[in-house]
């Protein structure tokens, strides 16, 4: 049994940031019976899971597989509902198909069968060696996810426990290593590693540990939320406030509040003062302990230690639609990825050493193949994804100078490979940059996925989800255990959950949070 703080008379509780993690935070706390006030800079809720509209195309702006489907079951069960009554969840097969520069196509589907006839379509003498790898993505599973995953690591002890398991499935060989171990050909080891790519991690140097994602798509298959993330953030909210929660947009978090080296509550931008007996950030952990908690002295994680982590790549993506095109590119499916003339050359001009090349590799979201409800009648809405360098460093891209030459180029890959004569056709464009994941996420150095999952910056060597700085202070999300992505990002709350006590009081007898003031610190 995971041992929980002793919190006196504890009824309120805030959440900073309605992101899956927050959202997921504020549910499980308003089943344990706190009253809730979750707050949010942004317009709607979702965090990178948000959308946007224009011109009759809905853009979910982040993310878009959606695996797992028993975590979010299970989320909605504890709170006693039902995830299948508020959220519409697809499922996708093919999952996407993976192309080269060659003509080479990969088609990932659940079916075991299928995908061993697409590996010795590409590679015969591959087979045994795939066969070897769907096993060793299996017990990393088992081990990973459903071990260390779902339960706190916030102490060293938890560490040392599972260093026998880090040992014996050779966590300290990378995710490319180990495909490479398994299979020869080139495309198959690159179609086995990207994985990582997902939630922000260099494939040659995170932990192969992450090859549990290849057991995690056929085991549990690929999804897609019918009015995407946006729509199960939406339902989330509804379920926050059901149970007597508040949800507030547009309220952006100055700073947390401390006495006594406990956190008592927020300081909003306007100068609002809300105090709660608990506090959880969903914001990322670089800002929650940087800027929301800039006037308290840290001892673990100070500016020096943050500006010394490696941070996950940052991202270009390219929102835009399509007039009259519903019935072009037929070829063309629900995800795509389409690699670019080099795979670890590349990788490294990303992470290492934090160069733009003028080539790349793309991943193509085509949500109108399944949700006629993201395009007007006829039309199509995409998204082009391209991972470039993040903002950290003195020799960052200037994106203000290069955003429409990389959009060029990004436009000239697609026409030639996936969607030809698209440009002829656009009726709607949003472009996000490293620059707007700081402006709009509050992202640090522009990372999309916070900090890189290497195995010296996960587990416990990650931020804590309880603060390690602060009392009544708890971390959710990406940037936090278990790591970046949807069902690890919404995990992170199963965690939390174990480290909050349940509130101590009725809930009908608490006063509103608004009521509850504070002086500043």
């Amino acid at each position: 049994m995971t041992e929980r703080p002793h919190l006196s008379d504890c009824s309120s509780a805030i959440v900073i940031g309605a992101g899956l993690g927050g959202l997921s935070a504020a549910m499980r706390l308003g089943a344990k019976g706190y009253r809730v006030t979750l707050l949010d800079r942004l317009d709607r809720v979702g965090g990178r899971g948000s959308s946007i509209t224009q011109n009759g195309h809905r853009f979910d702006l982040g993310p878009t597989i959606v695996t797992v489907p028993q975590v979010y079951k299970k989320l909605w069960a504890d709170c006693g509902r039902d995830f299948d009554a508020d959220v519409d969840l697809r499922a996708v097969d093919p999952y996407y198909e993976i192309r080269w520069r060659d003509g080479s196509v990969f088609t990932v589907r659940q079916d075991e069968a299928a995908m061993i006839d697409e590996v010795r379509r590409l590679s015969p003498g591959d087979v045994p060696g795939y066969k070897r790898f769907l096993k060793d993505s299996q017990e990393r599973y088992r081990f990973g996810f459903e071990g260390l995953g779902r339960r706190p690591m916030n102490k060293l002890m938890d560490l040392v426990k599972e260093l026998p398991g880090f040992v014996k499935l050779r966590s300290d060989r990378s995710v490319y290593a180990h495909a490479a171990a398994r299979v020869r050909d080139p495309r198959l080891r690159m179609a086995l590693s990207f994985h990582p790519l997902f939630i922000g991690g260099d494939p040659t140097h995170v932990t192969s540990m992450y090859i549990l994602v290849s057991y995690l798509e056929k085991e549990f298959g690929v999804h897609y939320a019918m009015g995407g993330v946006q729509a199960m953030a939406d339902a989330m909210a509804a379920v926050i406030e059901d149970q007597g929660g508040t949800v507030r947009s547009g309220v952006e978090v100055d700073e947390i509040t401390v006495a006594g080296g406990k956190a008592t509550g927020v300081v909003t931008t306007e100068g609002e003062r809300i105090a709660a007996d608990v506090v959880v950030s969903n914001a990322d952990p670089g800002t929650t302990y940087d800027k929301l908690l800039r006037k308290q002295v840290k001892k673990r994680w100070t500016p020096r230690r943050l500006n010394r982590s490696r941070w996950s790549m940052g991202l270009f993506v390219w929102y835009f639609g399509t007039r009259g095109t519903a019935g072009k590119w037929a070829d063309v499916g629900h995800h795509t990825i389409l690699n670019g003339p080099r795979y670890r050359g590349l990788l490294n001009d990303i992470f290492m050493k934090r160069h733009l090349a003028e080539d790349m590799s793309v991943y193509l979201h085509r949500p109108s193949v399944t949700d006629p409800s993201v395009a007007p009648a006829g039309d199509d809405t995409f998204y082009a994804l391209s991972p470039v360098p993040n903002l950290h460093g003195e020799n960052s891209v200037d994106w203000a100078e290069m955003e429409e030459t990389y959009r060029k180029n990004l436009a000239g890959v697609l026409n030639d490979t996936l969607i030809p004569g698209f440009e002829d056709h656009l009726s709607a464009s949003h472009i996000l940059t490293p620059d707007s994941f700081v402006s709009r996420y509050l992202s640090p150095h522009g990372a999309g996925f916070s900090l890189e999952p290497r195995i010296f910056q996960s587990a416990w060597f990650r931020p804590h989800n309880i603060s390690e700085e602060f009392g009544n202070l708890f971390l959710v999300g990406a940037g936090t255990h278990p790591g970046a992505g949807i069902p690890s990002v919404v995990t992170s709350s199963e965690v939390l959950a174990e480290l909050v006590p349940d509130a101590p009081r009725p809930m009908a007898v608490r006063r509103p949070l608004h009521e509850t003031k504070v002086a500043a610190e």
